[in-house]
């Protein structure tokens, strides 16, 4: 699907939580599935995740500051996924709709959901006593993004409120609005309004999506256009339906849900999904054979590799996992051609910091102040962020308005903001120090000879047997002490 996102004559996967994660949209998509929503994200998550590109997995992954990742997307659906978030402020729930926006294909706000999770923080179906603000939300995500916008809702008390509700919310510029044909009240054993949903999309400007027939109405994709016919609607989304077979998008029919759990499984293991939500989805498959043989073994795996097991799938998991580290290591080899990748923004690049490749008293971020200092420009910026699962750390350095860091994550903070600098001054074609390199007049000639001029005490060499990290330490104030350097580069190259 090319260009601006359609939700005229569409079948979509609903928003589902702990469901719309990337394997179970990608499985929708497979099926026949037009467009697949994300699982609600709430805002305040979402607003503190860093935007990281996994080369090893080929995902674009938005992981909080705990290293949990909080929203999974890929090449494969990105013109066709929709981001859902839960959110009731119209300033963060822009910062969100930014941070996603060249990853995703719209963005949609939930003012639907009537569980305590999302209603406790004025969010989801609690936004339908406040129309003013669905107004305020609505308005500056229209205004504040390139992609489509659109929202979520149940029905209200009546008729001509919800008719009014939508009138209201089509004045803000919105490309669709979803319609859950049941009140806030109401749960799954509720029969579906589809009155309602008919009224309202008899008169509407903007496509309206039905959502809400997958108990009684919608078994098979046969079911689907008679569904659309019982709600007048142009669109349908179906989320319980799909989360039992999401094969029930499939033209020529459902296929055994026993096949369907197998391929939402290798999705699974491709992508790296967590195993308990994994085990989550497989187990609504199995809906009442959850107690069966297969079903108790899915329910005491704790692993991917352990649920592989379960369906026969050993060789496949073990095959992925070797194709992962195939690309680790030629991500870490010297032997991978440095590539530049816009992540966003940043300018990218597979680079690791090697202390031994510089003089004792050279760092590149010694080289990048200077050079910044000689173009008269601002002191670089870093900032570091640590990934909880192995504590390993990613940097990037912001100069002239412009980010750059590595795409590879270091030991330690020092190291991460010195491979953030050597992007910085590869990419501009500046010296950065190595040994071997030609000599550059960035960094005073005194730090490079200080070493081979027997300028080091004897104390000093005492010490040089130390690890590269503590070396490295010793090595800075042995600089600040035979340097000429101001108070603002001495406490750089002290954190460097």
């Amino acid at each position: 699907m090319a260009g601006r996102l359609s939700f005229t004559n569409i079948a979509a996967l609903a928003p589902m939580v702990r469901v719309g994660t990337l394997p179970m949209r990608l499985l929708a998509l497979d099926y026949g599935a037009d467009v697949v929503y994300s699982e609600e994200l709430i805002d305040l998550k979402m607003v503190q995740c860093q935007r990281l590109v996994n080369e090893v997995l080929e995902t674009v992954d938005f992981v909080a500051s705990d290293g949990r990742v909080m929203f999974r997307t890929c090449a494969q659906e990105r013109n066709r996924v929709v981001f859902q978030m839960g959110t009731a402020d119209p300033e963060r729930a822009l910062a969100v709709a930014q941070l996603v926006e060249k990853d995703v294909a719209a963005v949609d706000v939930n003012m639907g959901c009537p569980k305590e999770y999302s209603t406790k923080g004025g969010m989801g179906a609690a936004l339908l006593l406040d129309p003013d603000k669905i107004e305020a939300i609505l308005t500056k995500l229209v205004s504040g993004v390139s992609i489509p916008v659109t929202c979520k809702i149940r029905i209200l008390p009546t008729v001509e409120e919800t008719i009014g509700l939508v009138r209201r919310i089509e004045k803000t510029g919105v490309s669709a609005v979803a319609i859950h044909g049941r009140f806030k009240e109401e749960r799954p054993r509720h029969p579906v309004h589809c009155d309602y949903i008919q009224a309202v999309a008899q008169g509407a400007s903007v496509p309206v999506i039905a959502n809400g027939g997958s108990l009684d109405l919608v078994k098979t994709f046969a079911d689907i256009d008679a569904f659309k016919k019982a709600t007048g609607a142009p669109s349908v989304m179906l989320a319980r339906a799909a989360m039992w077979n999401a094969s029930v998008f499939r033209q020529e029919g459902l296929l055994p849900v026993e096949e369907v759990m197998e391929q939402y499984l290798k999705y699974a293991i491709r992508y790296d999904n967590n195993p308990f939500n994994t085990k989550y989805c497989l187990c609504q498959m199995l809906r009442d054979k959850v107690e069966s043989p297969l079903g108790k073994q899915v329910q005491s795996a704790q692993t991917n590799e352990e649920i592989s097991a379960a369906f026969k799938l050993q060789d496949f998991f073990t095959q992925t996992q070797q194709q992962h580290q195939e690309r680790r290591d030629a991500l870490q080899s010297g032997d991978n051609p440095e590539r530049l990748v816009m992540d966003g923004d940043v300018t990218t690049m597979p680079v690791k910091f090697e202390r031994r490749e510089y003089p004792p008293q050279i760092t590149p971020k010694m080289y990048l102040l200077e050079w910044s200092r000689k173009e008269k420009l601002e002191q670089p910026l870093y900032e570091t962020v640590e990934r909880s699962s192995d504590r390993t750390f990613q940097s990037t350095v912001i100069l002239n308005g412009k980010k750059y860091r590595s795409s590879l994550w270091e030991k330690s903070k020092k190291f991460a903001e010195q491979a953030a600098a050597i992007v910085y001054l590869r990419v501009h074609g500046i010296p950065e120090g190595k040994i071997g390199e030609e000599e550059s007049d960035l960094v005073c000639k005194r730090k490079r000879e200080n070493k081979t001029n027997g300028s080091v005490g004897e104390d000093t060499r005492k010490k040089l047997h130390l690890d590269n990290g503590t070396q490295e330490e010793e090595d800075v104030k042995i600089t600040l002490k035979n340097s000429t350097f101001t108070d603002v580069e001495a406490k750089d190259l002290e954190s460097s």
